[in-house]
Formats: C-alpha cells, structure tokens, sequence
C-alpha cells in the first residue's frame, strides 16, 4: 500500500472519529444523549478503521509478490488507475477489496505450490514452454495486483494457476515418454542419453522400479558392451569356459540383459559338445590301442553327457560288435580244433559260447547240432567198448549194433579216432555171438538156475556154451541161505570153473 493510501485511510478514520464542528453548531442541547445505535455505529467504524491502520499493512507486507517473471503489458493497455487520480474510498470499499485482495493472495499461494511442485520435478527438461505461458499469465496478474485491481489480478493468477495444473497432469504420459526414449537409447547403447532420461524419470516419480532398473542397466551399459566384446573375441579362440565367466559377469552386472543368457546356455552346449568329441577321441583311441573293454566304457561316459547319445550307442554297439567278432574268431578256432581231434563235447560247449554271444549266428546253431549228435554217438562207443559183456543182453546188443551201422552208413569222413571206434566195436559185436565153453559145479544138492538161460537144476559137474557176456547163477537149497555166483564169459574173463552151491544153514527157533 503506497504511503498516500495509509495517509488517506489514517484520515477517514479520524474524520470518523473526531467530532464534526458543523455537528456541534446544531447539536440539541445538554440535556439529550445519543441512541445506542448510534453509539453501536460509531464503534464498528472505529473497528474498521482500526483494521485498515493497523491490519492491513502487514497482511500486505505478509503476501508480498514472489514471482520474479514479468510481461510488459502491451502499451495501448492502460488501467482505470493510471487513467484517473484514485479517488476517496469508504472504509466499506476498503473492506471489500482487503477480501479481494485476500482471494487473490490465496490464488497466488496455489499457483506458486504449483509452480514448486514443476520446479522439482525440472519442469524446464520436459515443459518449459507451457510452463512460461501459464507464468506470463500470473505475470498479468502481479500487474493488477499493483494497480489494486484484485479481482482482475485472481483471474489471472487462476488461469495461471489452473495451466500449471494441467501441466502437472500431464507427468504420467510425459513420464512413459521419457522412459520409452530411455529404452531406445539403452538399445543404442547410448549409455549417456539412457542415463539421463532414466534419471529424469526418477525426478517424475522417485518409485518408478522401470526408471530404477533403467537407471542400473545405463550405469553398467559401457561395461557390459566392452564384456560382450571380449566374450566374443574369447568364443573365437575356443576359450569356451572363459567366455562363459565374462557372459555370467554381464549378468551380474546387467541381471535384465536378455542376451547374455542366452550365450551362457549357447557356450554351456559348446562346452559339452567339445567334451563330448574329446571322450569319444580318448574311446577310439583305446579301442585302436587293444582295449575294447575301457574303450566302451569310454563311449558310455559320453552317452551320460546327454547330447548326442546316438552317436556314442553306435560306438558301443561297434565296439561291442568288434569284441564279439573276436571272442567269436577265437572261439572258430577252438571249434575247429576240437572238431579236428575229435573232441566233440569241447566243440559243444566252444558251439555254446559263440550262441551265447550272439544266438542268431547260423554256422554255430548248425554246427552246435551236428557236433552233440557226434558228442552223444561218441560217448555210445566209449561206453559200449568200455563195457562189452553187456552185449550178451539181446536189447543191449541190437542198440549198440544199430549205432554201429548208422555211423558207418551216415557219416562220409569219421575220422581216425570214429573209424578206430567202429572198427573195434564191430569185433566186438562179433566176437559176442560166438559161444564159449563155461565149466559149473555143484553139490547134487543145491538147485541151480542161470539167470537169462534157464533152470539148471542139481549137478555135480555141467558144461554149458555161453556167448560172451555177464551172468549170474542163483543155488537155493531148503534150509540153506541162497547163493548168487556172477561171473563174465569171454573178453579173456572166463573163469575156469563156477561153483554153486548152498553152504550156510540157516537157523531157526522154536515156535517159528
């Protein structure tokens, strides 16, 4: 308030105040006193004008005008104010436009909220020009504020004021803005632009976890590009596991790097795939060397390593194929060495091993079947040269004399050791069809019955002709244990005499 203003209101008040001369020429006499409504008049006066001396001033002194922006205003504008001298104003008038005043300080307070909350939030980086319009607008307003036009001035700060506010609606979008300009610099690999967009961001909201993380991958954005580079020049000179340390380094650095996973997973194949060809190397090389057995054992430890696992069966199944081949050569050989002496149990079981090797091989199920069938006719001869006296039983004989026809007949190339079999199993069976003189003797007392030939009855001296073979007398005497002389006919086993007879009494008791 300029210095005339106070002066004029210090002057309405005391005119209020002080008494009227012209009011004391006609005043009624001594006698008469005021209404109360005139003396309840006078006091509000001198309320007001009370306020307006001592109020107001610091009211004003209080709200003084903080913006420092201002807009000349156009020179054919000219106030009623600067038009006309100010003229006498009641303290009513005064009162009316202090609330003006009031309202238009309270605007103002707004609009400079306002205008803090964009400062902080660096207004200047992302909306200067809508930001300085709805300040040169205030602006106007601080005119009419000067000029006491407080109704002008409200209007004015409230366009101001309410521009402001639109402008700090637009933070979301203008936020989204800024962080997609954040993500492209990121995938530039503009490390500087990226940086400050996300921090930008972070000034239009502190809690943005996009910005925060943006932020991060910036900082470590220049890192991460040299690591890349390394890690590629690493993966060219087949340092696999140090490449692989510089990708896990980048995702620490940058843990939202999609990139980087996927080279560690790319590098971890490599990795295997070089250490499965190294343990088929090492494979091969022990089978070439002579040791099929750590050679397969190799193959399955690159089977385990999950990759490939075809390539590593086939090796084993090679491997397998190869020993087998050679357990099976070796054992040809002792096939045909048994067959050669003719040793036919040893080639059965030589049969057994191949077809246990591998059961579907031709040679050894064919070969197995003739070389039992010659085993069990060889096992007939021994048994039949080993015991000729059992040729004299007729059943005995006719078998042993079939086997004897049928290997003669059947088999084109016997052998040595067959043909040396045949030839003395047939003097055998020869030799036991012709009968030879055998001498028994008795007591006259026992009977005597040789068994397969008859009852002989009692004797004292019998001759009887026997083919070669074994048999048995049985005496039986009544009172006498029985007897039982066996004895071989032939085959230089004839004895010179068989005797027979009961000599052991048998006791009896009483009663019995």
């Amino acid at each position: 308030m300029s210095e005339n203003q106070v002066d004029k209101t210090e002057q309405a008040a005391a005119d209020a105040v002080a008494p009227d001369p012209f009011a004391q020429q006609v005043a009624p006499p001594q006698s008469q006193k005021p209404s109360p409504v005139m003396w309840l008049g006078l006091g509000a006066l001198l309320i007001v004008a009370l306020m307006v001396i001592f109020v107001l001033p610091s009211v004003v002194t209080e709200y003084e005008l903080p913006l420092e922006r201002r807009v000349e205003v156009a020179s054919n504008t000219v106030t009623p104010a600067q038009q006309e001298p100010e003229a006498e104003i009641s303290p009513f008038e005064e009162a009316q436009r202090s609330i003006q005043r009031k309202e238009a300080q309270d605007i103002l307070a707004e609009l400079l909220e306002r205008q803090g909350e964009l400062d902080a939030l660096e207004v200047s980086e992302w909306g200067q020009e809508s930001y300085d319009e709805a300040l040169a607008v205030a602006s106007i307003g601080d005119e009419y504020y000067r000029t006491q036009e407080f109704v002008l001035a409200s209007e004015h700060y409230a366009r101001g004021r309410d521009s402001l506010v639109e402008l700090l609606e637009t933070v979301p979008d203008v936020l989204q803005r800024i962080l997609i300009e954040g993500d492209n610099a990121l995938s530039a690999a503009d490390s500087s632009l990226a940086q400050d967009r996300y921090s930008l961001a972070l000034v239009l909201d502190a809690n943005s976890e996009e910005a925060q993380i943006g932020l991060e991958r910036a900082q470590a954005l220049d890192e991460v590009a040299n690591l890349f580079i390394e890690a590629e020049e690493l993966l060219e000179d087949g340092e696999f596991t140090a490449a692989r340390e510089a990708y896990v380094r980048i995702t620490e650095l940058d843990s939202y790097n999609e990139q980087a996973p996927q080279m560690i997973a790319e590098v971890d194949a490599q990795i295997v795939q070089d250490r499965f060809a190294r343990i088929m190397s090492e494979g091969y090389a022990l089978l070439q060397a002579g040791n099929p057995d750590d050679a397969i054992a190799t193959f399955q430890r690159a089977a385990n390593l999950g990759i490939n696992q075809q390539e590593a069966q086939a090796a084993i199944e090679q491997t397998e194929t190869e020993v087998a081949n050679a357990q099976i050569n070796a054992l040809r050989a002792d096939i045909d060495a048994a067959e050669f002496s003719e040793n036919w149990a040893a080639a059965v079981a030589a049969y057994d091993a191949v077809l246990a090797i591998d059961p579907n091989l031709t040679f050894a199920i064919d070969g197995r079947n003739y070389a039992d069938t010659r085993a069990a006719l060889d096992a007939f001869l021994v048994n039949a040269i080993n015991n000729p006296e059992r040729l004299s039983e007729e059943d005995v004989y006719n078998e042993t004399a079939g086997y004897y026809f049928a290997a003669r007949d059947d088999i084109a190339n016997p052998g040595p050791l067959l043909s040396s079999q045949l030839d003395e199993l047939e003097a055998l069976l020869e030799y036991s069809q012709v009968p030879l003189e055998v001498n028994l003797a008795s007591d006259m007392l026992t009977d005597v019955t040789l068994l397969r030939v008859g009852n002989l009855g009692v004797f004292e001296q019998q001759t009887l002709s026997l083919k070669p073979g074994r048999y048995v007398a049985v005496g039986r005497r009544p009172g006498f244990r029985d007897v039982r002389e066996e004895f071989t006919v032939g085959f230089g086993q004839t004895p010179d005499q068989v005797l027979v007879r009961c000599v052991e009494r048998v006791i009896t008791t009483s009663g019995r």
